[in-house]
C-alpha cells in the first residue's frame, strides 16, 4: 500500500505540477530515451550482480510491495512459541525436543504456530541450537559468538540485495545524461532544420536527463531505502530468538527468556509483558 501510495503522489505531483505551469505531456512520451535508459540499467544490474542476487529480486519486489512480514501478532507467536518450547524442555528434559527439532515438518509444536512454521530459516535456526544443547553444548558465549556469525551471514544476503538496488539508483542518472547526449547528437544532424523542429529534438534529448534523475531519486532510491528499513525489521525475529534461547541455555526459566526475547523487539510491535502473559496463558498445558 505504501508503494502504491507513493507512486501516486510522485507522479501526481510531478506531472500535475509540469501540466499545470502550461506543460505538453505529450513532449514527455519519448519511448526510445527509456529504453536506452531502463534497458541500460537493467543489463548493468545483471553484469553487476551474481547469480543468487538476481534470484532475489522477485522476492525483493514481493517485499516492497507487502511491507512488513511481521505485526505484532506474529511476535506474540514467536513468543508463546518459544515459552512452550522452553516449558517442554523444563518438565520433560532436553531430550523430549528431539522429534521436533528432528523432523520440524511434522512437529506438533511448531505447527501450533503457524507463522513461526512458515519461516523455514527461523525453524531452522531454533532446530540447529536446540540440537546442539541436546549433544551437549551449554557455554553460552560461545553459542552467542556462533549465532552472532549466521546473523551477520543472513544480515550481509540481504544487505547486497539492498545495495544492489542502490547502486541501480546511484547509476541511472548518468545513464539519463548518456540518453541526453545520443539525442543531441540526433539534433546536431538535423541542425538544418527550422527552430520548431530542433526546439522538438532538443526537448526530446532533454527528456533522458529528466527521466534518468525522476526514476533514480523518485523510485530506486526509495526503494532501496524501503527495503532496507523492511529487511532491519525483520532482523528484529531473528535476535529476539537469539535473546531466547541464550537465556533458556543460560538457565532462565521460560518466563524471563521469553521476556529477555520480549525487550530486543521494535516498540511499535513489542506486545506488552501482560499480552505475553494472557497469551502463553491461553497455550495448551502440553503441546
Amino acid at each position: 500500500m505504501r508503494l502504491i501510495v507513493g507512486t501516486l503522489i510522485v507522479f501526481g505531483c510531478v506531472f500535475g505540477s509540469y501540466a499545470q505551469m502550461g506543460g505538453h505531456l505529450e513532449v514527455l512520451w519519448q519511448p526510445y530515451e527509456f529504453v536506452i535508459i531502463l534497458g541500460s540499467a537493467i543489463g548493468a544490474f545483471v553484469i553487476g550482480n551474481i547469480g543468487p542476487v538476481l534470484k532475489a529480486v522477485p522476492s525483493m519486489l514481493g517485499t516492497l510491495v507487502k511491507g512488513p512480514k511481521y505485526n505484532q501478532q506474529s511476535y506474540v507467536e514467536l513468543l508463546g512459541m518459544q515459552y512452550s518450547l522452553f516449558k517442554l524442555v523444563k518438565q520433560k528434559g532436553i531430550m523430549a525436543l528431539d522429534p521436533h527439532i528432528e523432523n520440524p515438518s511434522e512437529s506438533t509444536l511448531f505447527n501450533a504456530f503457524p507463522t513461526f512454521a512458515a519461516n523455514h530459516h527461523a525453524v531452522e535456526f531454533v532446530c540447529d541450537y536446540m540440537r546442539m544443547v541436546t549433544l551437549g553444548a551449554n557455554n553460552v558465549y560461545e553459542i552467542e559468538a556462533l549465532m552472532d556469525e549466521e546473523l551477520e551471514t543472513h544480515h550481509q544476503e540481504r544487505e547486497r540485495v539492498v545495495s544492489a538496488l542502490q547502486s541501480l539508483a546511484d547509476g541511472t542518472p548518468a545513464l539519463g545524461i548518456v540518453a541526453a547526449v545520443l539525442g543531441v547528437i540526433k539534433t546536431m544532424g538535423a541542425i538544418k532544420e527550422p527552430p520548431e523542429v530542433l526546439g522538438h529534438l532538443i526537448g526530446g534529448a532533454l527528456v533522458g536527463t529528466f527521466f534518468g534523475v525522476f526514476v533514480a531519486y523518485g523510485f530506486f532510491g526509495p526503494m532501496a531505502h524501503s527495503l532496507k528499513s523492511l529487511f532491519e525489521a525483520e532482523s528484529k525475529y531473528y535476535i529476539s530468538l537469539k535473546a531466547g534461547l541464550l537465556a533458556h541455555i543460560g538457565g532462565q526459566p521460560p518466563v524471563m527468556a521469553v521476556e529477555f526475547a520480549r525487550k530486543t523487539l521494535m516498540s511499535e510491535v513489542r506486545p506488552t509483558f501482560t499480552e505475553v502473559e494472557e497469551a502463553t496463558a491461553a497455550l495448551p498445558a502440553q503441546i
